[in-house]
């Protein structure tokens, strides 16, 4: 990739989103975290909203026979961005590491570095490549109540190619290294790895607690957010090594640390049996730009690093946590605030008054009645007194 390239490629949304976790100090991780699992949490409901008022658009539209001509303009829009998006050459990085082993912030880099890249928080957002996985896989596994392994079945990975993406990121496409490096012979894998197994199971749990209870409550208002349980289901049964978690019913079981411990490090070990090391680099995201520039043979003046740009960090525990606070908060606020617009228009209809002035009159009322009653308590209690001094 040139120069001329790299310059001309617009940041993306994640990028924007991270930029300020970039800066150093505590106090700035601290609130960048927030910032940054408050946005992402919100900006995953809003998201399904968005999508969920489309689609009864599209149904409104098609039962009134507008749908003909919006048909064939997404149509051929659809198919201009496929053959916009279609990448020559195939897939050029895979991330092959467990989730919660610095994808994310590796993520944002190869984004840096000009290789589009999709990541598994990011699959809902890409329908085609979504529903290849959910219809063959995930939800499969659960209807036979089996888990549907990598070596049982492989995805049409041109999807990616299709969506514009060259790189992948965490599970479960780290799970198809050996499919991947088949398909695409000159394809580079990045086994992203912790410090040790414990310090991965621990942010592992963190992110499994926090993901779960809003997709329990979520699944019964959406059904994309139910396409993810399906997704999390499969994801906790090849982690845990256990199809339990497929048709469980809620809360499910909690991780199984011995397991989820063994598993992990079975797949790391399997990576390493499995890819030639000319087309492997096992990579810790707190090393930086430089072993992953060089890795991607990216030229030293090219670099990021050369430039003086922190690399990404992003999706701490800390801002997991505040993205399953927000992503279920959120949509519960608004619930109620629309819940209350509504009741408060069909009150005003009824009474002729808005709630907010019902209020005030019953407010009114009932102080001019407390009033009266202490009138009218004042002046018994002055004619007894009255009648006991006669």
């Amino acid at each position: 990739m040139n120069d001329q390239q790299q310059q001309q490629r617009p940041k993306t949304k994640m990028s924007t989103i991270y930029l300020n976790q970039n800066a150093g100090g505590s106090w700035s991780e601290f609130f960048g975290d927030i910032y940054s699992g408050i946005a992402v949490g919100i900006g995953h409901p809003k998201w399904f909203v968005e999508k969920t008022i489309d689609q009864g658009v599209k149904a409104i539209t098609s039962l009134t026979g507008m749908a003909s001509s919006s048909t064939s303009a997404d149509s051929s829009s659809n198919n201009s961005s496929i053959d916009n998006g279609k990448l020559d050459g195939g897939l050029k990085v895979i991330g092959v590491g467990y989730g919660r082993t610095g994808t994310y912030s590796l993520a944002l880099a190869l984004d840096e570095l000009g290789f589009p890249t999709l990541h598994t928080q990011h699959l809902y957002e890409n329908q085609k490549i979504f529903t290849h996985f959910v219809d063959n896989i995930f939800y499969k596994s659960i209807q036979q109540d089996e888990v549907i392994t990598p070596d049982m079945y492989t995805p049409d990975f041109d999807l990616l190619l299709d969506g514009g993406f060259t790189a992948t990121m965490d599970l479960p496409f780290a799970l198809y290294y050996k499919q991947i490096h088949e398909i695409y012979p000159d394809c580079k894998f990045i086994l992203t790895v912790r410090e040790n197994s414990e310090v991965w199971f621990r942010s592992w749990d963190v992110l499994t607690k926090s993901i779960t209870q809003p997709a329990q409550y979520g699944s019964f208002f959406f059904t994309h957010v139910n396409r993810l349980n399906y997704y999390m289901r499969w994801l906790f049964s090849i982690v845990n090594s256990d199809k339990t978690y497929l048709n469980a019913p809620f809360p499910l079981p909690p991780q199984n640390k011995a397991r989820s411990i063994s598993s992990y490090e079975a797949h790391n070990q399997k990576v390493r049996n499995s890819i030639p090391s000319s087309h492997l680099l096992e990579y810790n995201v707190r090393e930086g730009w430089e072993p992953l520039c060089s890795f991607l043979e990216i030229p030293e003046a090219n670099c990021p690093s050369t430039h003086g740009i922190p690399f990404p960090k992003s999706n701490s525990a800390r801002a997991v946590t505040w993205q399953a606070y927000s992503s279920f908060i959120g949509p519960l606020v608004l619930t109620v605030f629309i819940l209350f617009s509504v009741f408060s228009l069909v009150f005003r209809k009824v009474t002729g008054m808005s709630v907010i002035s019902w209020c005030l009159f019953v407010k009114a009322k009932f102080m001019h009645w407390t009033n009266e009653s202490l009138k009218e308590r004042t002046k018994r209690n002055k004619n007894k007194m009255g009648m006991k001094m006669h």
